[in-house]
C-alpha cells in the first residue's frame, strides 16, 4: 500500500540454481517500508528454451512477525510474470482497494484467452480449443507427457502381459473359450479369474448390472415394454413365487435393461478384412428368492418378430449362452462411450474449463474444485489426439469405433441431465433405492456414503465464504461460471436441468457435490474396474464378428467363438483395459489437497473433518467385503482418486 520494492536476483553463489526437478527455496530481505502487503509479483527471464519454472508458493514474515502466505502452484514459461494475491479466499465484493480489483479482472482476461471454447464435434459438450497435449497452457499439462501417451501405454501393457505374440495373427479366431486363456493373465485371487470361472452363469451375469463396470443402466421394470412381447407362460421356469410375470412386475421383482440408444448404430468398417456387427438388446431380469438378480429373457433387437426370438434360459445352452453375450457386448459399448466418456471425463472438463474462465485464483469455489480438475483437460485432449479421433486406438478393437461412438455420445446427450448426475436422484429415477428390496447393490450404498461425505464438506466451505443466500446470488463471478457450462458444456439445452444460476447455499453446496463426485467417486466407480471385469474377453467382447442369430437352435459353440474377437483384437482390447485401470503414478487421492490453496483455518479443520468422514467409509467398506468372494471396491474413499486423470 506504500509502495513496491526493488527487484531481487533468485541466485544463490556457487550454487546450480533451479535445476530440474529439484526443490529449492531463497530467502529475500526487503529494506524498505511497503505498508499493508497487497500483491507480490514474480518475474522469469527466459534462460534456455526450456527452462519452465514451477513456483508453489511464497511465505512473507511481515516487520510485526505474521507471516502470509501466497500460494500460487502454476508454472513460469518463457518471459513472463506472475502477480500473487495472499492465501485468503475472497469473494469480489470483499475487495474494495482498486489494485486487487484490476488484479482479479486482468486474470480472468488472461484466462479466458488460454481456454477457450471448441467444438470436437456436433451436438458434443464443448471442449478445450487445443489441437494436442503441447498446445495446452502450461498449467493444466501432465508433467510427462509419456505417462498417458495412449499408444505406448497399450503397447506396454501388451509387453506386460505376454500378448504380443499373438499380433500377428489379427485376423484369425481363437479355437475355444479355454483358448482365451492363453492371453488371459491370472493374478491371484482377483475378480477377473473369477468372472473366467463363473461368466456363463446367470448369476454372475445378473450381478454385474449391480457391480460390475456399468452399474448404472438397470432400473425396477414399473410395466412390461410393447416392444418385448415376452409371456408368464414363456418365462415361467424361472418364476419363484407362483405369481405371474405381471403380478412380479407389480411386486417389484422383473427389473430391465434397454440398449436403446446402440439401435441404428454404424458398426466399425475401418477394416475391410473383418465384418462388425452391434445389436440393440432389451434384457428382462428377475429377483428370485435368494434376492439375487437373473437374467429371464433377452430380446436381441428393438422391434419384435419372427427374425427377431426372445431368447430365454430354458433355451439351448448355446443359444442362451449367445444372447447374453450380445448383452455383454452391447453393456460394454455403452459403458465405454456414455457411462465412462461422456459422463465422467467430458462432463469433468466442462467443469474444469468453465472454472478457469469464470473463477479467479483468490476464489473460494476456485480453491476448492481445482484440485478436482487436475489432469482432466490433459487427459481428455489426449484422447482426441490418440484414442477416439479418426483412425485412433479407439477404432482398432471395438464395433462402435469408426464413428459409432460419435453418433453414440450425439444421441445420449438429450439424457444427459443434471438429475441424472445428482446420485441419489439418479438411483430414485431407476427405482433402486430400496437397501430391503436390493440388498447386493454396493454401488448405491457406498456411492450414497460418499456423496453424503462430499456434501457435507462443500455445505461446510459454502458457509464459510457465503454467509447468506443473498451474497450466492449476488457472486457474479460464481453467476458466470455456471453459466459457461449451461452455455457451452449443455448448449444451452432448457432440457438438460442444469442451472444457468444458483439462488441458495443449499443449491450451490449440491452443485459442487454433484462437481466433485463426478469427478471422483463416480470415475472410480465406472473406470478402475475395466480390468476386473472385461479382460475375460467373452464377457466383455469388444466387438462380434457375426450378426446377432435370426432365430433358435441354430447355434453352435464353434460359431459363437467365430462371433467373439479374433485374436488381434482381443489383444488390443487387454491391454486398453489393462491400461485405463492403473491409477496414476503420483495419484492423489479424495480429501487429500497437498497443495494448499486455502489458508484458512476454518477450512482446513472442515478438510479434517472431510478426511475422518472418508476413513470411517474406508472402515465400513472394508469390513463388508471380509465376508464377501467378490468385494466391492471401487468406491472406497482410499481408491477414489480426486479427478479423472486417466
Amino acid at each position: 500500500s506504500a509502495g513496491c520494492s526493488e527487484k531481487h536476483l533468485l541466485d544463490k553463489p556457487f550454487y546450480n540454481d533451479f535445476e530440474r526437478g529439484a526443490v529449492d527455496s531463497y530467502d529475500v530481505t526487503v529494506d524498505e517500508e511497503l505498508g499493508e502487503i497487497q500483491l507480490v509479483k514474480i518475474e522469469k527471464r527466459k534462460y534456455w528454451l526450456h527452462d519452465d519454472w514451477y513456483l508453489k508458493y511464497i511465505t512473507l514474515k511481515t516487520p510485526h512477525g505474521d507471516y502470509i502466505e501466497f500460494p500460487c502452484y502454476r508454472w513460469l514459461t518463457g518471459d513472463g510474470e506472475v502477480l500473487l494475491r495472499d492465501g485468503r479466499a475472497k469473494l469480489a465484493r470483499d475487495d474494495q482497494i482498486h489494485i486487487l480489483k484490476q488484479h482479479r479482472r486482468k486474470e480472468l482476461e488472461t484466462r479466458q484467452k488460454q481456454y477457450r471454447w471448441m467444438e470436437w464435434n456436433p451436438g458434443f459438450p464443448l471442449s478445450i480449443d487445443a489441437k494436442c497435449h503441447k498446445d495446452l497452457p502450461r498449467d493444466i499439462q501432465f508433467d510427462s507427457e509419456k505417462g498417458v501417451d495412449f499408444v505406448l501405454n497399450y503397447s506396454k501393457a501388451m509387453e506386460n502381459l505376454f500378448i504380443n505374440r499373438f499380433m500377428h495373427m489379427f485376423q484369425s479366431s481363437w479355437n475355444d473359450f479355454a483358448d482365451f486363456e492363453k492371453i488371459f493373465v491370472k493374478i491371484s485371487n482377483t475378480i477377473s479369474e473369477r468372472v473366467m470361472n463363473h461368466w456363463q452363469e446367470d448369476l454372475m451375469f445378473g450381478y454385474q448390472f449391480l457391480n460390475g463396470c456399468n452399474p448404472v443402466l438397470i432400473r425396477r421394470c414399473t410395466e412390461l415394454p410393447e416392444k418385448l412381447p415376452v409371456t408368464t407362460e414363456m418365462v415361467e421356469c424361472s418364476l419363484e413365487r407362483q405369481l405371474s410375470l405381471e403380478q412380479e412386475v407389480q411386486q417389484g421383482n422383473i427389473f430391465i435393461v434397454d440398449f436403446e440408444l446402440l439401435d441404428g448404430i454404424d458398426a466399425n468398417k475401418t477394416d475391410p478384412c473383418t465384418l462388425q456387427f452391434l445389436a440393440a438388446p432389451i434384457c428382462l431380469l428377475y429377483k428370485n428368492l435368494a434376492n439375487k438378480i437373473v437374467p429371464i429373457a433377452i430380446q436381441l433387437n428393438q422391434i419384435p418378430g419372427d427374425e427377431n426370438p426372445i431368447f430365454l434360459p430354458s433355451d439351448a445352452k448355446c443359444d442362451w449362452l449367445l444372447a447374453k453375450i450380445w448383452v455383454r457386448s452391447s453393456d460394454f459399448h455403452v459403458h465405454q462411450t456414455i457411462t465412462h466418456l461422456l459422463r465422467t471425463h467430458l462432463v469433468s472438463e466442462v467443469f474444469g474449463i468453465a472454472m478457469y474462465r469464470q473463477l479467479p485464483a483468490v476464489h473460494p469455489i476456485f480453491k476448492l474444485l481445482v484440485a478436482h480438475v487436475r489432469f482432466t483437460i490433459a487427459i481428455n485432449t489426449k484422447a482426441r489426439e490418440q484414442l477416439i479421433c479418426e483412425c485412433g486406438l479407439f477404432d482398432k478393437a471395438n464395433a462402435t469405433g469408426g464413428g459409432g461412438h460419435v453418433q453414440m455420445v450425439q444421441r445420449a446427450m438429450k439424457d444427459l441431465t443434471y438429475a441424472s448426475l445428482c446420485f441419489p436422484e439418479a438411483i430414485k429415477a431407476r427405482g433402486m433405492e430400496s437397501k430391503e428390496d436390493i440388498p447386493y447393490y454396493f454401488y448405491r450404498d457406498d456411492g450414497l456414503l460418499v456423496w453424503e461425505a462430499i456434501r457435507m464438506f462443500t455445505a461446510e466451505v459454502v458457509g464459510i465464504y457465503y454467509e447468506s443466500d443473498q451474497v450466492v446470488e449476488e457472486d457474479l463471478e460464481l453467476q458466470d461460471f455456471l453459466n459457461d457450462v449451461y452455455v457451452y458444456g449443455m448448449r444451452g439445452r432448457k432440457s438438460s436441468g442444469f442451472p444457468k444460476s444458483v439462488k441458495s447455499r443449499e443449491q450451490l453446496s449440491e452443485y459442487l457435490t454433484v462437481v466433485i463426485f463426478t469427478a471422483s467417486a463416480q470415475h472410480a466407480a465406472v473406470n478402475f474396474g475395466q480390468y476386473d471385469w472385461c479382460s475375460w474377453i467373452p464377457n466383455a467382447p469388444p466387438t462380434m464378428r457375426a450378426p446377432p442369430p435370426t432365430a433358435k437352435g441354430v447355434v453352435t459353440i464353434e460359431q459363437i467363438v467365430d462371433t467373439l474377437p479374433d485374436r488381434g483384437r482381443s489383444c488390443w482390447h487387454l491391454g486398453a483395459v489393462w491400461a485405463l485401470s492403473q491409477f496414476q503414478e503420483n495419484e492423489l487421492f479424495l480429501g487429500m489437497y497437498p497443495e494448499e490453496h486455502f489458508i484458512e483455518k476454518p477450512v482446513k479443520e472442515a478438510m479434517a473433518r472431510f478426511r475422518k468422514n472418508l476413513e470411517a467409509i474406508v472402515s465400513v467398506i472394508a469390513e463388508r467385503n471380509k465376508k464377501k468372494q467378490l468385494p466391492y471396491y471401487y468406491l472406497s474413499p482410499d481408491r477414489i482418486p480426486n479427478s479423472v486423470a486417466i
